[in-house]
């Protein structure tokens, strides 16, 4: 396996996880909602997951960057 195959896995992984953490903020905040939780706790809830929300993008973005530079570097 030579360094391009490995950046574009490498960046597929990477994009992956990012997509993994975006489902699970989408079932937390779905969770949250059907609690039933009052205002104030709902919102501690969403702070918490926007962090995770705002890093899950970035790393799907990262990883799809990666492997656009892999495909690109390696033909």
């Amino acid at each position: 396996m030579d360094i391009f195959q490995m950046l574009i896995w490498g960046g597929a992984l990477l994009t992956l996880i990012g997509l993994a953490a975006l489902i699970w903020c989408i079932a937390t905040v779905m969770r949250a909602r059907r609690a039933g939780l009052d205002d104030e706790t709902l919102k501690q809830k969403m702070r918490g997951v926007l962090a995770v929300n705002m890093g899950a993008l970035a790393a799907s973005m990262l990883g799809l960057m990666i492997v656009v530079t892999g495909i690109m570097l390696g033909s």
